[in-house]
């Protein structure tokens, strides 16, 4: 059973930037894709971005592509998501999550390990 424990949201304004990082324990973490998604209110939960176990292939959503940048760090147990150029349209609670096997375009519900989720809220 894995555990992810996300941080790092806050308020930020227009333009500027924000690290996230989900911490990861309770499994062998170089054994799992790992991957951010984010809800807004009254929308569904989207793909922001994902990584492969090894850190060589990353996916990343239409919205964020060039301003987004995923990373992980096995040794420590940790997947990043550092966030600039944030946009009003940014705002969401953001989750963190894990999966066996091929993370690219995996529909969500395949995605078995979530955090609990940190609030991102970017001020125009």
């Amino acid at each position: 059973q894995v555990q992810l424990v996300e941080s790092g949201g806050r308020l930020v304004q227009a333009g500027g930037s924000l690290s996230l990082s989900c911490a990861a324990s309770g499994g062998t973490f170089s054994t799992y894709a790992m991957g951010w998604f984010r809800q807004a209110p009254g929308k569904e939960r989207e793909a922001v971005a994902t990584i492969t176990l090894s850190g060589l292939t990353t996916f990343y959503g239409d919205s964020v592509k060039g301003r987004f940048t995923i990373s992980r760090v096995n040794a420590k147990n940790t997947v990043y998501l550092q966030m600039n150029s944030l946009k009003p349209e940014d705002t969401a609670v953001y989750y963190c999550a894990a999966k066996k096997g091929n993370p690219v375009l995996a529909p969500i519900p395949s995605w078995a390990y979530w955090g609990q989720g940190t609030q991102v809220t970017v001020s125009s």
